[in-house]
């Protein structure tokens, strides 16, 4: 009983990440999001493998950079993040983005691809 109740003391709570809604989204927050070649990088990398770590994109700048890059497409409603164990997924919110914008994830995306 004493093991149990020291585990459950140890055990982190993780608080679920801030995400806009798809109402919320700001075309001008989402073209900012999109104007880094880093992060357009992140965001053709989701689109063409699918839900990944952030550890799973390769990206030339260091994991502190890195975790602020996807911090911007977070905040400005590009990506889903979720914790998993010490690991945060991230999967493209294409379907919020179509709908509010549409067509503009699908040019931004070929525009990289002919780049």
């Amino acid at each position: 009983m004493i093991v149990v109740q020291r585990l459950q003391t140890m055990q982190s709570v993780i608080e679920a990440l801030p995400h806009p809604t798809r109402e919320e989204l700001e075309l001008s927050r989402v073209l900012h999001a999109l104007s880094d070649p880093v992060r357009l990088k992140i965001v053709a990398s989701l689109a063409s493998e699918g839900e990944c770590a952030m550890g799973a994109i390769d990206v030339p700048v260091t994991k502190s950079t890195c975790t602020h890059h996807f911090k911007v497409l977070r905040d400005a409603g590009v990506l889903n993040q979720r914790q998993v164990g010490t690991a945060r997924m991230n999967t493209l919110r294409r379907e919020d983005l179509d709908a509010r914008f549409p067509g503009l994830l699908n040019t931004v995306l070929r525009s990289v691809a002919s780049a």
